[in-house]
């Protein structure tokens, strides 16, 4: 003999939900080395990548370097570019807007917000908004020497909802690192 028991409320799907996302203490630590010609502070929970490729070029010694964040899947992408004759501010300011408008198209909204953190250390942050592959973008320079650009991409499709809470995380520290970034 078989018996089947039940409750008597009827059945619900359960709304869709995400992991919790244990996020690590912010402590940071200087990034400085000689062959660098900028510094700043970064997170402990952070790794730093100098081993960079683009386009098939090694870029490392051109002081490029990626900053990755292995409990996230989310790496900082940084470029580095020397302003000289050969290559122009206005050719590098360009070049930022046109990387964060390269987005648009799965884009809600595009935001650029200039910041000066001393009349050495000046640029622009981008919010992109949407599912988009970087949410966060900056550049830094002090107009006549130095231009850092920096990309916050994860490894994985983009989902601005899912993504939000690591989204805020980290650009506290992208803006922690603007507002210690110096020249050398």
């Amino acid at each position: 003999m078989m018996a089947l028991f039940g409750c008597n409320q009827p059945y619900s799907i359960k709304p869709k939900g995400y992991q919790q996302i244990d996020l690590p203490v912010k402590q940071y630590q200087l990034f400085s080395e000689k062959e660098y010609p900028y510094a700043f502070e970064y997170p402990t929970y952070a790794v730093i990548d100098k081993e960079v490729r683009y386009m098939g070029k090694d870029k490392s010694k051109d002081a490029w370097l990626n900053i990755k964040y292995p409990q996230f899947g989310a790496t900082l992408y940084l470029s580095y570019n020397q302003i000289n004759t050969s290559i122009r501010i206005d050719t590098l300011v360009r070049d930022a807007y046109v990387f964060a408008n390269n987005h648009n198209s799965k884009a809600n909204f595009l935001e650029d917000s200039a910041f000066e953190i001393s009349k050495n250390v000046k640029g622009v942050f981008f919010h992109i908004g949407g599912d988009v592959a970087t949410a966060y973008q900056f550049f830094a320079t002090d107009s006549t020497r130095h231009f850092l650009r920096a990309a916050l991409y994860f490894e994985t499709t983009p989902n601005e909802d899912s993504l939000a809470p690591i989204h805020q995380y980290l650009l506290k520290d992208m803006q922690h690192m603007v507002n210690t970034l110096r020249w050398k």
